[in-house]
């Protein structure tokens, strides 16, 4: 199941990057971005992720994102965040890349972290861009800018906005001088995060995907391990440490 090469390589490499998605957090119990929660089930989350939705209706989208909060915030990280936040410790150069926006890395103790797509605990006012956080309970209307009076959104890229620069740029430059990159619980079907695997591979890197499905970037792996990330990474860790 998992290869003495892989093995190998995971020993000698100084330079690992990890690329992190829903998978992963889906072990901890957060739903995925298409799951069915009750009263949100009849909205597409491709309908309120949009600054159009916002700008429309700000108090149902606040109170959409204010309900994924709740449930992320009931959740713990799970052994596959735990065991990336040691790694973080083995590598001279290590680099955490997530599409994910739960916080659940951060809380496991990842330091070297790129949100691509934004951190659901973070709020800014999208007149001024002044970062925004609520001192007690969550308003279930969407809060105002203190200071300009804008609306408070949610700091995650939506449909149609671009990921980030700062954070694009630091993920590509790891993928570039990574000697291994591991590929954990995503679908790399969503741009511009599944060009990462490619710009390892075209850099030379040994790329794993750990996923329990296959997906459009199987094929041209070095290693895919058909597990859990849980299952994966425990078992990757134990014979790192053996």
């Amino acid at each position: 199941m998992y290869r003495v090469e892989t093995i190998r390589r995971l020993r000698e490499a100084r330079r690992l990057a990890v690329l992190t998605g829903a998978g992963v957090s889906a072990e901890s119990g957060v739903p995925t971005f298409r799951s069915p929660e009750g009263l949100w089930s009849r909205f597409r989350p491709e309908e309120l992720a949009r600054v159009e939705a916002f700008l429309r209706n700000p108090d149902l989208v606040w109170a959409w994102y204010a309900h994924r909060r709740q449930i992320i915030r009931q959740v713990q990280p799970n052994a596959a965040h735990r065991i990336l936040a040691a790694l973080e410790d083995r590598y001279p150069d290590f680099t955490l890349i997530t599409q994910n926006v739960d916080n659940l890395h951060r809380r496991a103790g990842s330091r070297n972290l790129i949100e691509l797509h934004g951190n659901l605990e973070r709020n800014y006012c999208i007149a001024c861009a002044r970062p925004w956080q609520e001192e007690d309970d969550e308003p279930q209307a969407v809060p105002r800018c203190p200071d300009c009076g804008g609306l408070v959104r949610p700091d995650v890229v939506w449909f149609g906005e671009p990921l980030p620069q700062e954070a694009w740029s630091r993920a590509e430059a790891a993928a570039r001088r990574a000697e291994v990159f591991l590929v954990v619980g995503t679908s790399a079907v969503v741009y511009p995060a599944a060009w990462l695997p490619e710009i390892a591979l075209e850099s030379g890197a040994y790329v794993v995907e750990i996923n329990p499905e296959e997906t459009p970037l199987s094929g041209r792996v070095h290693d895919a391990i058909r597990e859990r990330a849980t299952v994966a990474l425990e078992a990757l860790w134990s014979m790192l440490e053996s």
